[in-house]
C-alpha cells in the first residue's frame, strides 16, 4: 500500500550570498544533539545552550535574495488563508503522484492555537509577482520532557515552491521562524521530519488501514496485493455498520474539564508528551467538520469518561494523469491522534473509530505507532506504511538516550 503523506553565522549564509549550506551542514551549526554524539551517555540532559537577553536576538530579518521579501501570515485573514491553502495545495508534500492539500479550516486549526503569535506564520514572497514561494509555521506548545515542562515551539509546514528548492531557501526559513520565536523569550522547539540531518528523539513509522480499497486502487493511491481480487480487498477492509462499544458518544463542550484531566492523568506515564490544560483541550479536540473529530466512552453508572479517541482528517490529490480513474482524484486520509482506554480494549475501542470515520467518507486511516498504538495494529488489519517514518527532534534540548516510540506521548504532524 502506498503511504500517503535551527543559528549559522549571517556572514556565511546568505541565500543570495557566494556560500550556501547543505541541509546537514546547516544542522550541524545547532544547538541539537549531533549525529556523532549517538551512544555518549556522558552528554547532560537538558539546554544545549542557555537562554540569552530577548534584548541581544537579532531584532532585523535575516537577508534575502533581493528578488525576495519577508511577510507574516495572518491565517485569520481570509484572503491570506487561501492564499496559503493554494500554495500548500501545489508545493506541500508531495509525493510520487500525490499531494496533500489541508483545508482552510484545517489550517486555522493547526496555525491558530490559544496564544499563537502571528509573527511565527513566516511567509517569503517574489517582489515582482508577489507569489508567495515558501512558508514555515510555528506554534506555542508546553511539552513535558521527563519531569519538567517546558514552553517550546512546535515548527512545521516548511514549503518551498518546487520550482526553488535549489536555492537553498529552507535554512534562512529555519533561521528567520527561530529569531522570532526567540524575540517571544522562547528557547526550545519540537520539530518532525522525514530525513535524518540530527539525533532525533525518536523514530515513529506510520501505519496504514484501507477503508475503501476499491477507491484507492482505482485512484491508484494503493494496489492489490498479490492473488488478492477486488472483491476480496472489499471483504478484508469492511468495518461494523455502527460502533458496538457501549456509551460511545461525540465529545462536546461539556466534556472540555473531564478530558482535560483524563488526558492528563495518561500522558504523565510517557518520556516526553504534550502538557494540555482546558483551553488546548478545547481548541484541539472539539469536534469541527472535517478537521477533528473526538469520541468518548462514558459509563452509564457514574457517566465518568472511561475511553477517548480522537482523528484529524486530510485530503489527499491524485495527479488525473497518472489516475487510473480520473473520477476518483481525491482521498480522504485520517489520522490518529489521541486515544485513552481504561475500560475498552484499543482495538477495540479504535475499531468503532474505523466504523465512525468510515461513515465519515474516510478511505484510509493512519497512525503513528506512538503510545499504545501498535497494540492495535495486526488485530485491524493495519498494514505498515514503507519508508513513511518521521524522526521526532528538540531544537535546543537533550536527552541522554533515544526513547522508544512508545514512551513518546506526542503527536507531531
Amino acid at each position: 500500500m502506498s503511504d500517503p503523506k535551527p543559528k549559522p553565522n549571517p556572514k556565511e549564509y546568505t541565500s543570495g550570498g557566494s556560500r550556501t549550506m547543505t541541509t546537514h551542514e546547516f544542522w550541524e551549526t545547532q544547538p541539537v544533539v549531533q549525529l556523532e554524539d549517538m551512544g555518549d551517555t556522558t552528554l547532560p540532559e537538558g539546554p544545549i545552550q542557555p537562554p540569552t537577553l530577548v534584548s541581544e536576538v537579532r531584532q532585523e530579518p535575516y537577508n534575502l535574495r533581493e528578488d525576495y521579501e519577508w511577510i507574516t501570515c495572518d491565517m485569520k485573514s481570509d484572503d491570506m488563508c487561501s492564499e496559503v491553502y493554494n500554495f500548500f495545495k501545489d508545493h506541500y508534500a508531495q509525493k510520487l503522484n500525490c499531494n496533500v492539500h489541508p483545508s482552510k479550516e484545517w489550517l486555522m486549526w493547526a496555525l491558530c492555537p490559544p496564544g499563537y503569535h502571528q509573527s511565527w506564520h513566516v511567509g517569503v514572497r517574489d517582489k515582482a509577482t508577489k507569489k508567495l514561494v515558501a512558508f514555515i509555521s510555528g506554534v506555542p506548545a508546553r511539552i513535558r520532557v521527563r519531569d519538567k515542562v517546558i514552553s517550546m515551539a512546535n515548527i512545521n509546514f516548511l514549503c518551498i515552491d518546487t520550482d526553488l528548492r535549489s536555492r537553498r531557501l529552507a535554512p534562512i526559513l529555519i533561521m528567520e521562524v527561530t529569531r522570532r520565536v526567540r524575540l517571544k523569550n522562547i528557547w526550545q522547539a519540537a520539530y518532525p521530519s522525514r530525513d535524518v540531518v540530527s539525533r532525533p528523539v525518536t523514530t515513529c513509522q506510520y501505519w496504514g488501514r484501507m477503508l475503501n480499497p476499491k477507491k484507492l486502487i482505482d485512484a491508484g493511491y494503493a494496489d492489490l496485493g498479490e492473488r488478492m481480487k477486488m472483491s476480496m480487498a472489499v471483504k478484508l477492509y469492511k468495518v461494523p455498520d455502527a460502533p458496538s462499544t457501549p456509551g460511545f458518544r461525540e465529545m462536546g463542550p461539556f466534556d472540555v474539564f473531564g478530558v482535560t484531566e483524563f488526558l492528563r492523568n495518561y500522558l504523565s506515564q510517557f518520556g516526553i508528551a504534550a502538557c494540555f490544560d482546558a483551553d488546548d483541550v478545547e481548541h484541539w479536540f472539539l469536534p469541527r467538520e472535517d478537521v477533528i473529530h473526538t469520541y468518548l466512552v462514558v459509563s452509564p453508572e457514574t457517566s465518568e469518561i472511561t475511553d477517548f479517541c480522537s482523528f484529524y482528517t486530510v485530503p489527499f490529490t491524485i495527479s488525473d494523469s497518472d489516475s487510473r480513474n480520473p473520477k476518483n482524484t481525491t482521498v480522504q486520509c485520517a489520522y490518529s491522534y489521541y486515544n485513552v482506554v481504561t475500560q475498552t480494549s484499543l482495538p477495540k475501542l479504535m475499531n468503532d473509530v474505523l466504523t465512525v470515520s468510515k461513515q465519515k467518507g474516510v478511505d484510509i486511516f493512519y497512525a503513528l505507532d506512538v503510545m499504545q498504538n501498535a497494540s492495535f495494529f495486526t488485530e485491524l488489519k493495519f498494514r505498515r506504511s514503507e519508508g513513511a517514518h518521521l524522526h521526532y527532534h528538540l531544537y535546543n534540548y537533550r536527552l541522554g538516550s533515544p526513547l522508544n516510540p512508545s514512551e513518546v506521548g506526542l503527536v507531531l504532524w
